[in-house]
């Protein structure tokens, strides 16, 4: 019946129904901002690319054949990421920065709100926005990138794959290993994810910890590598005792509260600063975990980006 649906819902669109265009892009509309952003480390980049790609889509509709034209969309949605990845600088994370690099010309990556995902989506596809995974990513090439995404996160073929990026499979599969094998060099290795009950318990008590401005209680949910960035802040932190130092020279010199938030699959917060009257928007802290404690916090400290994930901009 899907199929059927989606059918008819071509053979409507081709003869010029727009409302049936948007009725089948629609319902791939999600994904596609999620691949978008897995490729570009960009939420507002994504969105530009989804709304271009699917303009290129509706105008060249006739050139579609048969079959599902879920592979197709994506074709085209892959080769504009592959376009703007040409254009412009690489995401980057502060602990991925090369030493000495410029900071007028980094372009930083951006946390992803788990609501654009849908109330559907599965673990598969919130571990397929991670924040590490996806910083990881932008130090790939594009065509890398792209194959590993289309072969790993989505499940297309190698067949697939090596046609919407007009290669060869041969080339697909060289590609993928040369990807896997890059990826593998920089990016955490997925742990066993700890039990629902006890995330919620370790985020009951981070956040009770910051509130309280107990170091010691933060330090102890900590790894014996963890790390902690802020950008746009250049400066990050390795290891409980580096950010322990940390956090009593700054942060903890302040009163602050935490509001629990979903970003990139992961235990997130926005936390709020004290201002003498009400506690004000400060940031979004992405939480990595390592079973039942924190590998990692970054930070974003950006003006408005409460609105994206449905946050106030004051708390009492």
């Amino acid at each position: 019946m899907v199929a059927m649906d989606e059918t008819a819902l071509i053979a409507a669109a081709r003869a010029g129904d727009a409302d049936a265009f948007g009725r089948l892009a629609g319902g791939y509309r999600r994904e596609l901002h999620a691949h978008c952003y897995r490729m570009l480390g960009s939420v507002h980049d994504a969105e530009d690319a989804v709304q271009e790609s699917l303009v290129r889509a509706w105008r060249g509709l006739g050139t579609f054949t048969t079959g599902s034209i879920r592979p197709w969309l994506y074709r085209i949605a892959t080769n504009r990421c592959l376009t703007l990845i040409g254009q412009r600088s690489r995401r980057e994370l502060p602990v991925d920065l090369s030493p000495g690099a410029p900071l007028t010309e980094v372009a930083w990556l951006e946390p992803y709100p788990d609501r654009l995902l849908g109330p559907e989506a599965s673990a598969e596809q919130r571990e397929g926005i991670g924040l590490a995974f996806v910083a990881a990513l932008q130090h790939l090439s594009g065509p890398q990138r792209a194959i590993l995404v289309l072969r790993e996160v989505l499940g297309f073929s190698a067949v697939e794959v090596a046609a919407q990026l007009d290669t060869t499979v041969a080339a697909v599969n060289s590609g993928l290993q040369r990807a896997r094998g890059a990826l593998a060099q920089r990016g955490p290795r997925p742990g066993e994810p700890a039990p629902e009950d006890k995330i919620k318990n370790l985020a009951s008590r981070y956040a009770a910890a910051w509130e309280a401005a107990d170091v010691d209680a933060i330090v102890a949910l900590l790894t014996d590598d963890a790390t902690y960035a802020m950008p746009p802040l250049p400066q990050w932190f390795r290891g409980p005792a580096a950010i322990r130092t940390f956090l009593l020279d700054g942060p903890l010199t302040h009163r602050w509260r935490f509001l629990p938030a979903h970003a990139n699959g992961q235990l997130a917060f926005g936390t709020y600063l004290w201002d003498g009257d009400r506690f004000a928007w400060a940031g979004l802290d992405v939480l990595r975990l390592e079973g039942e404690r924190v590998a990692e916090v970054v930070s974003f400290l950006t003006p408005g980006l409460q609105s994206g994930f449905g946050l106030p901009d004051h708390v009492r």
